[in-house]
């Protein structure tokens, strides 16, 4: 039987799901609270939620949480079992997933324990590799998306980590004993390339990873690599055709009910295969991506559910991906093929408008008005024309307003960064 808290949670998904709308979070506190769905199944809320089962060999658990988060994850799972880590899944090889996993290998070890064996799909590896080539890269992005609160590492100057690689690897499917019980590991890309989801047969029960998080799924992000909407989409229908009762994700809400979980599933792979539909319609109709950028929507019956809200991810950027994938880089503008030094261009348009300040106020007059999108281009345009402290002190402000506007996560770094940026180039002492 769920515990209290268990209960609670499964009690406000299917609200939100039956009714349609939320009234509360769709998130889980990250206070490490453990959620027990039967005998020997548990979820630990963190920033990324760690899936933990219980059986007579030892504890497996899918994924391990961030490095800055796992200590209060392993606190947790120790009040509910003292055996040791036998197995690790990886559900894929984001920070928030596989972070904490040095501290169980330490506690294996401190516990006279062998190493517990790391399961992941073989595409797990080739991103530690490439998160080595790019760590400063990444410690910079990441910082902006999420405003250099350290959930995901310990050392906001760093990205890469003292790696748990995986021992063992694959590469379609797995069926494999986890705490005396089958399990059966599923590749599919969506967020990434990598990406495992796990069916436990006996359960009637999905670990699904990332592919619910109950926001708009996170298909577009537009400082990393390269999502797979289509494929993440036909993986949800993968899922809903096993007609599981319970589906315990990395992030959100547990759902219980083949009816919900069929919903859910459904309505975020329909909203998926709208913008890619959608997309390679306009793209075989010679569209350039402006042209498809502000033409292309998300169905509007789906744009209220509960668990597609536009606060993360946002369906703009999942069509820049999707143009990404299937058409390369060159946007369809011929000026943007090979285009003009930003500076340059910045300079001519100035000389047009009669300086930079004729440019600065109508950027002012725009973001008042709320046409923050084109008021953003001429402060631009003016700040690389005149880089004065003034200059700079408007541009803050304007970023400011459409950081403030914004719904989600992601854009509203990157507006943050802007307005600090220009912020600290108005300073005196800049």
């Amino acid at each position: 039987m769920p515990n209290d808290l268990a209960a609670q949670l499964l009690e406000r998904s299917s609200r939100y799901i039956d009714d349609g709308e939320a009234d509360g979070a769709t998130t889980q506190p990250m206070d490490a609270g453990l959620a027990e769905f039967g005998d020997g199944l548990a979820s630990v809320a963190s920033f990324s939620h760690v899936i933990a089962l219980r059986g007579t060999d030892g504890l497996t658990l899918i994924d391990t949480s961030s490095e800055a988060m796992a200590g209060g994850v392993q606190a947790s799972l120790r009040r509910w079992s003292t055996a040791p880590v036998d197995t690790i899944v990886y559900t894929h090889g984001h920070l928030d997933h596989v972070g904490g996993a040095p501290r169980f290998v330490e506690e294996a070890a401190g516990m006279g324990e062998g190493a517990p064996r790391v399961i992941a799909h073989h595409a797990v590896a080739d991103r530690f590799r490439r998160y080595d080539q790019t760590d400063g890269y990444n410690a910079r992005i990441n910082a902006r998306q999420f405003g250099r609160i350290a959930l995901m590492q310990a050392a906001p100057e760093r990205w890469a980590i003292d790696w748990v690689w995986p021992t063992v690897a694959y590469a379609e499917s797995l069926e494999v004993d986890v705490a005396g019980e089958p399990a059966v590991l599923h590749h599919d890309r969506g967020e990434t390339d990598d990406h495992t989801w796990v069916w436990l047969p006996e359960r009637r029960t999905i670990l699904g990873g990332d592919f619910v998080t109950w926001v708009f799924p996170n298909a577009g992000n537009p400082q990393k690599v390269q999502r797979y909407p289509a494929e993440w989409a036909r993986a949800l229908h993968s899922m809903a055709a096993l007609q599981p009762e319970l589906y315990l994700p990395a992030h959100g809400l547990p759902i219980a009910g083949q009816e919900r979980i069929a919903r859910v599933l459904g309505d975020v792979a329909r909203a998926l295969e709208s913008l890619v539909d959608q997309t390679l319609a306009l793209m075989n109709a010679g569209a350039p991506l402006d042209e498809i950028l502000h033409s292309v929507r998300v169905p509007g019956d789906l744009a209220d559910r509960p668990y597609l809200q536009v606060t993360y991810d946002e369906p703009e950027f999942v069509v820049r991906n999707i143009w990404r994938l299937y058409g390369g880089w060159w946007d369809g503008d011929a000026a943007n093929l090979k285009p003009a030094p930003a500076t340059q261009l910045a300079a001519e348009v100035a000389s047009l408008a009669g300086g930079a300040e004729p440019l600065m106020e109508r950027a002012g007059l725009l973001s008042q008005s709320g046409e923050h999108r084109l008021a953003c281009h001429l402060a631009d345009f003016a700040v690389r024309a005149d880089g004065s402290p003034e200059m700079h002190a408007r541009r803050a402000e304007i970023y400011g307003r459409r950081r403030d506007d914004e719904r989600s996560v992601m854009a509203r770094g990157v507006f943050r960064d802007a307005a600090e940026a220009s912020a600290a180039r108005a300073a005196p002492d800049a």
